[in-house]
């Protein structure tokens, strides 16, 4: 069944995160989370307290990219952190021996800051070895053959995505992911439904698309994609040396990406949708039709975060 065309009446800059039986909103001024459980909807809003209203520099384009990125990382494990609390006991997964040395030597809020904080390092580790690093390094076992440093570039550049995409099929295996990928999709039609200007009600969002052109997976695509043209830029013979430019200009790399996903998010014209499409695509893999239920609580998320005053849900 062919998607519903977007019509959107206007772009926002709210976005969220599915979570367990739960999703996280965002919107200009406050963060909503809203898990399901037994006994009813369990909810969490805070104001948001944005580090570029302290340091103006950090707002400014390309750079707020990659600030962004680390700070979405780190509200993203906060979020899950909560979602999983409101499971039943039976259900939740123990803590790890490190955690519990954590909350043993420290205790209370600090605790819980460094697990979030170790918890994303240790992300965004896995994360640069896996799509940044082994690409290249599996690159340099083809520079025997291949000397042009152009089509080495290339070649990374499809090790990259072949990899990535071996990583979304490989967890979409994953036990209960599926349960996640439809919150992913309730959490898309919600916010279509509220940029069409149509009333916030399960009947609305139903029948709204489930893919979206501001989505994460779409991020992810778009950085694989301008790491093939900022990395061409700059070139070196040694592997390993190549490994260090990498991470070097990986927060130009992610900061570039980011300004074309809002750029994509908030305009629809001929080089959005061919912006969006491939990730458009591949959130076919990451997103799967919600139920009733699962689209109550995308929409009490996104009730939570609505600006109050009109206008302000176009701030960007």
């Amino acid at each position: 069944m062919a998607e519903k065309k977007e019509n959107t009446k206007f772009r926002t800059s709210i976005g969220g995160q599915a979570l367990i039986e739960g999703i996280m909103m965002r919107g200009p001024k406050k963060q909503a989370i809203v898990v399901r459980t037994a006994d009813g909807f369990v909810t969490k809003v805070d104001e948001l307290k944005l580090l570029k209203d302290r340091y103006p520099i950090v707002g400014w384009p390309v750079i707020r990219g990659a600030v962004n990125f680390i700070s979405s990382m780190a509200n993203g494990v906060r979020a899950l952190m909560f979602s999983a609390e409101q499971m039943p006991e039976e259900e939740q997964e123990a803590p790890s021996k490190l955690d519990q040395w954590i909350e043993k030597r420290f205790g209370g809020e600090k605790a819980e800051k460094m697990i979030i904080t170790l918890a994303v390092i240790i992300g965004a580790a896995i994360s640069v070895g896996l799509f940044i690093l082994l690409p290249t390094l599996l690159a340099g076992i083809l520079d025997s053959y291949i000397h042009s440093a152009i089509l080495r570039n290339l070649a990374e550049g499809v090790l990259r995505i072949l990899i990535f995409l071996c990583y979304l099929w490989l967890a979409t295996k994953m036990k209960d992911i599926k349960r996640v990928w439809a919150y992913h999709g309730a959490e898309h039609k919600s916010i279509f439904a509220y940029e069409k200007g149509l009333e916030l009600t399960v009947e609305n969002a139903r029948g709204q698309s489930r893919l979206h052109p501001r989505c994460g997976t779409s991020f992810l695509f778009i950085v694989m994609i301008v790491s093939i043209l900022v990395f061409s830029l700059v070139t070196w013979s040694n592997v390993w040396i190549r490994m260090a430019l990498r991470i070097l200009l990986l927060p130009v790399v992610v900061g570039l990406s980011y300004e074309l996903l809002k750029l994509a998010g908030r305009y629809d014209n001929l080089f959005t949708r061919i912006l969006s499409a491939p990730g458009k695509g591949l959130q076919r893999l990451t997103t799967a039709e919600p139920d009733d239920s699962m689209l109550e609580v995308a929409l009490e998320a996104l009730k939570l975060v609505v600006p109050e005053k009109t206008g302000e849900e176009d701030k960007w």
